[in-house]
């Protein structure tokens, strides 16, 4: 029989938003069974907690290979929008929040919510630009460190 997981960590590096949202929804369902959850954000996933960003994520229609469409379809101009919009209205009717209220839900759960340094660094953020329920801007070591007790389990999204 294995360890009974006691804290899920995921690292989000891509903010479009059915990544973003499969973060949010595994972390929001591991504080909902008492399970610790924390989200690093790193790369491109900073953009889920950039204030100005956060609320227009988008999917991702190129390279996408769930999107069962050809690149070349997928790159026509509005293509993206369109996916987007589309996923934003069957998202609306399953009572699913704005990626700004899920934030705020997640952090009200417990879950910590941490930046990159490395990337925060990279792009020239100011801690103005990120979230104010952001727990911190750690390094991958100090992520790591947060992660080494038993029944930790770290996703890489």
């Amino acid at each position: 029989m294995g360890t009974k997981v006691k804290k899920m960590m995921f690292i989000l590096s891509k903010a479009n938003i059915d990544n973003a949202y499969a973060a949010f929804i595994m972390a929001n369902g591991a504080r909902m069974e008492g399970i610790e959850a924390e989200i690093f954000f790193t790369f491109f996933g900073l953009e889920a907690i950039q204030k100005k960003k956060m609320d227009h994520l988008h999917v991702a229609t190129v390279g996408n290979p769930a999107m069962h469409m050809p690149t070349m379809i997928g790159g026509l101009p509005g293509m993206e929008a369109l996916a987007t919009k589309m996923m934003k209205k069957e998202m609306e009717k399953l009572d699913m929040p704005p990626v700004s209220e899920f934030i705020e839900i997640l952090s009200d759960s417990g879950c910590k919510l941490w930046a990159c340094k490395l990337a925060y660094e990279m792009f020239h953020l100011k801690e103005d630009d990120l979230i104010d329920e952001l727990d911190g801007i750690l390094t991958v070591g100090d992520f790591y460190n947060r992660a080494d007790q038993d029944g930790c389990q770290i996703v890489f999204i």
